[in-house]
C-alpha cells in the first residue's frame, strides 16, 4: 500500500549513539525534523570537562536546533505547539515524559525502545537481554503512556541472539532496524495507531539501569554465564576482574570443554596457550582472548603470549582486590 499520510512535522528526543541513527534515518525520510531535544552536556574523561551528547553533535553537525531542558515541561509544549508538531519521536532520551508533554503533538509521542516489550522495559534492556541467554530480542515502536515502557505496541521486529553477540554488536543491530521500524510506522502513523495493541501482562520484565560495579565477573558463576557477562558489558560498562592488584578489562571469552571434577578454586588460571588464558568456572571453564590491563591498550593474547605466560600462570582471578 502506498504511503497515504502526509509529512509530518517530527520533534525528536534521543541522547546517546543509539538514538542518532533514529535520527539520521528521519533526515532521510519524507518527514521532517524541526528540533532535538536531549540531556545536557555532561562531565566526561579525565578532566571531566563538560560533553554534548552524540545526538547534539549529529544535530548540530546537520543544521537541526538543539534544546536541553533538565526536563520537559512547559517551555517544550510551547514549542511543539508554536511548531504545529504532529509527534515528538523518543530513541532512549534519558528521563520520564510527562502527561502534559504525551498531549501536545497532534498524534502524541512514539517510542523506539530496543527490546521485545512487554519483556525488558526499563533502562538497560540490550545488556539484560544477553545477560538472560535471550534466544531473540528486537526492538518494539510503541505509543507512549506515563508509564516506564507500558505503551500500546505499534509495531515489533525480532531478531535471534546467539551466545557470543555482544552489546556492542546488539546495540549497532538493534539501532538500525528500530530505525528502520520507525519511518516503517511514521510513514502510516494513523494505520498503525488504529492497529495498535496493549502489552500483555505476562511476561514482563525490568531492565534496571547498570552500574559500572555489576560489570565485575563472578568466576563462581557457570562457563556459559560468564561468557554472557563478558558479551552483555562488551560496551559501557566493559566487563573486568582483579588479577592480585590489577585491574584486567576482558573483551572476548568463549566456553572451552573443560572437566568439573577439578581442585581449582574458580578463577584459577588453568594454563596460558599461545592464543588464550585458560580459567576454571564454578562449572566449567573458558578461553580469554582479549584483555586490557590497567593503564594498557587491547590487545588480543596471542600478541602478548610470552609476556602473559609468564604474567599469569599458576594465578588465579579474583572478583576483588587480593
Amino acid at each position: 500500500m502506498a504511503n497515504s499520510s502526509r509529512p509530518l512535522r517530527i520533534a525528536y528526543a534521543g541522547t546517546p549513539e543509539f538514538a542518532v541513527v533514529s535520527l539520521d534515518l528521519l533526515l532521510q525520510s519524507r518527514h521532517e525534523v524541526l528540533f532535538v531535544f536531549t540531556q545536557p552536556d555532561r562531565p566526561a574523561g579525565r578532566g571531566h570537562k563538560l560533553q554534548p551528547s552524540p545526538v547534539k553533535r549529529f544535530a548540530q553537525a546537520n543544521h537541526i536546533p538543539v534544546y536541553q531542558p533538565k526536563r520537559l515541561g512547559s517551555e517544550a509544549v510551547a514549542m511543539m505547539q508554536d511548531a504545529e508538531i504532529d509527534v515528538l519521536v523518543v530513541a532512549a532520551y534519558g528521563q520520564i515524559v510527562s502527561q502534559e508533554i504525551l498531549d501536545t503533538p497532534r498524534f502524541g509521542c512514539i517510542n523506539n525502545h530496543a527490546s521485545l516489550l512487554p519483556r525488558w522495559r526499563g533502562a538497560a534492556p540490550i545488556v539484560h537481554a544477553i545477560l538472560a541467554g535471550d534466544s531473540r530480542t528486537g526492538v518494539t515502536v510503541m505509543q507512549m503512556d506515563s508509564g516506564m515502557d507500558t505503551g500500546a505496541i505499534l509495531y515489533q521486529e525480532s531478531v535471534s541472539l546467539a551466545l557470543g553477540t555482544t552489546q556492542s554488536d546488539l546495540l549497532n543491530q538493534l539501532a538500525l532496524l528500530g530505525a528502520k521500524s520507525l519511518v516503517t510506522v511514521l510513514d502510516r502513523l494513523p494505520h498503525f495507531q488504529a492497529q495498535s495493541y496493549a502489552q500483555p501482562e505476562a511476561g514482563v520484565t525490568y531492565a534496571a539501569k547498570i552500574t559500572k560495579q555489576q560489570a565485575l565477573i563472578d568466576w563462581t558463576k557457570s562457563a556459559r554465564d560468564v561468557v554472557l557477562h563478558i558479551c552483555a558489558f562488551h560496551g559501557l560498562p566493559m566487563a573486568f576482574t582483579y588479577f592480585n592488584t590489577m585491574r584486567v578489562r576482558v573483551l572476548e571469552a568463549r566456553v572451552i570443554a573443560y572437566s568439573a571434577t577439578h581442585d581449582l578454586p574458580p578463577g584459577s588460571v588453568i594454563s596460558v596457550t599461545p592464543n588464550a588464558i585458560q580459567v576454571a568456572c564454578g562449572e566449567g571453564g573458558v578461553e580469554l582472548v582479549c584483555v586490557q590491563m590497567s593503564g594498557e591498550v587491547v590487545r588480543l593474547v596471542a600478541d602478548q603470549y610470552r609476556r602473559l605466560s609468564t604474567l599469569f600462570t599458576g594465578g588465579r582471578f579474583s572478583s576483588r582486590v587480593d
